[in-house]
């Protein structure tokens, strides 16, 4: 691991000059979760909840906060985007149920995407959370974290699942 990179001299924060880095295709993979209850499931999978399709709207909120990464948060670089995709899975375990999300993002481009995924799966999970919270509000987002990415001087990072 390196130092950190993203203070200066006086050690204050700044934002990193990527610009003698050099422009390779980048992609990332990131998972989040939202474990709701039996009833949200089924509004959901059904499309009855009251706000509208809950995936649909979480889909193109995660799409859209993947595309503002940059200016939620501060330190990161605006990028051109090539490719944003969220897909989503459930696993039901006896009275539990699970929202998986996965965010992919891809540049070509001199900095890396895993913000941007980080970012899309989030915002899916609380964009579920919110369209739901009338129903219950004991909802709970899971872990969110980096599955994978690809290019940049670093090299790959793909997360040990064992």
């Amino acid at each position: 691991m390196t130092d950190f990179t993203h203070f200066n001299q006086e050690g204050r924060a700044k934002m990193v000059d990527v610009s003698d880095k050099p422009e390779t295709v980048r992609t990332a993979i990131a998972h989040s979760s939202i474990i709701v209850n039996k009833e949200i499931y089924e509004k959901i999978t059904s499309n009855k909840m009251k706000k509208g399709d809950v995936l649909a709207v979480a889909q193109v909120a995660g799409v859209m906060a993947c595309k503002k990464t940059w200016e939620i948060i501060p330190m990161c670089h605006p990028i051109p985007l090539t490719g944003v995709d969220i897909s989503f899975s459930w696993v039901m375990d006896q009275e539990e149920y699970t929202l998986l999300i996965t965010a992919s993002a891809k540049t070509k481009g001199n900095t890396g995407v895993e913000m941007e995924a980080l970012t899309a799966a989030s915002v899916c999970a609380l964009t579920v959370y919110d369209m739901c919270k009338a129903v219950d509000k004991g909802m709970i987002i899971g872990r969110t974290y980096l599955v994978e990415k690809t290019g940049g001087k670093n090299g790959d990072f793909k997360r040990d699942t064992k």
